[in-house]
């Protein structure tokens, strides 16, 4: 009942409304929004939050042929997973854990640091994560791995907040394994750790399409929020293609 603690913390009465949509990972649904914020935004049928509906109808309207496609996903769980666990041909899903060796599991999970992966060359057709890159410390590093790790003509899809400022704000930084602060430090929590706080290092803005098309992608493009999404609380979501 985790999920039902979770919606709880969300509502706020003065704000919640309901209304007919089309979910892309479930179909025709009713959204209901617990209070005015994209993460509060759920399908009533699969819980999906209007960030994981956003990246659903980038890949409904970009990847065709997913029923093809060998798949990687930044996350061990949540709508998405289930989506692309039954929709792909193969799934590898995944999360970050400090003090497990990458590429080895934790409790069935797979541990990999996006900076640094264990995956061969040209293993995946689509890559996707939510909310990931914001935490991540060399975001450079780590979107040039997501490239090396792509078949040629495949893609990366993802969101990080808000993407919607002019130029990135950089945080923190991490050297020589030491945080500085540029700013006061800002952190979201974890529900896969008993809501520990994960550092924000960054926030996105609209030239987050240069910072990934240096790590050598092409045609890169942030899309606009999905309208099928009601009350205008959609994300945009970057797309970008390994040529």
């Amino acid at each position: 009942m985790s999920w039902l603690r979770a919606a709880l913390a969300q509502f706020r009465l003065g704000e919640f409304a309901t209304r007919p949509a089309r979910c892309p990972f479930c179909g025709p649904t009713l959204m209901v929004k617990l209070r005015h914020d994209e993460i509060a935004v759920r399908c009533l049928r699969c819980r999906a939050s209007a960030i994981h509906m956003s990246v659903g109808c980038a890949i409904a309207s970009e990847i065709p042929n997913l029923s093809a496609c060998d798949v990687y996903e930044l996350s061990a769980r949540g709508p998405l997973v289930d989506f692309l666990r039954r929709s792909t041909r193969t799934l590898v899903i995944s999360e970050y854990f400090a003090d497990v060796a990458p590429g080895t599991p934790r409790a069935g999970v797979r541990c990999e640091d996006v900076q640094r992966l264990t995956f061969a060359d040209a293993s995946f057709d689509l890559v996707t994560h939510t909310e990931v890159f914001e935490h991540v410390p060399d975001d450079a590093s780590a979107f040039r791995e997501l490239h090396r790790v792509l078949r040629p003509g495949g893609r990366m899809i993802f969101t990080a907040p808000p993407m919607s400022i002019p130029r990135t704000i950089d945080r923190a930084f991490l050297r020589d394994g030491v945080i500085e602060h540029r700013l006061p430090a800002r952190s979201h929590h974890d529900p896969l750790r008993g809501g520990d706080p994960i550092l924000v290092y960054r926030e996105y803005g609209e030239d987050v399409v240069e910072r990934v098309a240096v790590a050598g992608f092409d045609d890169v493009r942030l899309l606009p929020p999905p309208a099928q999404i009601p009350w205008r609380l959609s994300r945009r979501v970057v797309v970008a293609r390994r040529n």
